[in-house]
């Protein structure tokens, strides 16, 4: 369980790090911190709040084919950007820019750990 949580936070954290250098349309106004608070609250948010998300979610991913698990991992990081005035979203692209870079870091970081 706390591997799970380190490797969601070191994912989000990465991830988001990449986000800003690369991705146009999402500007930040911040320092590491603010990164690591965006990782911390990611890290927790995966960690405890989408397994409940996803079990009860599951009749709608079945139907969907599983692409109902994205429209769940783009709410959730959209929920924390909206939470921390620091990250600022462009529009809906760099929204899943965003969300595909974090869930391609982890599951890189999820293979090596």
């Amino acid at each position: 369980m706390l591997k799970n949580l380190a490797i969601n936070v070191i994912s989000s954290v990465i991830g988001l790090f990449l986000v800003v250098r690369f991705v146009p349309g999402v500007s930040f106004s911040g320092g590491f911190l603010e990164i690591l608070l965006f990782g911390s609250i990611m890290g927790l948010i995966n960690s405890f709040v989408r397994p409940i998300l996803k079990i009860l979610t599951f009749p709608l991913n079945i139907i969907t084919l599983g692409l109902f698990g994205l429209v769940l991992n783009l709410f959730l990081v959209w929920l924390v950007i909206d939470v921390l005035s620091t990250i600022e979203l462009t529009g809906l692209f760099p929204l899943i820019f965003t969300t595909l870079i974090i869930w391609v870091i982890h599951l890189i970081i999820g293979l090596i750990l």
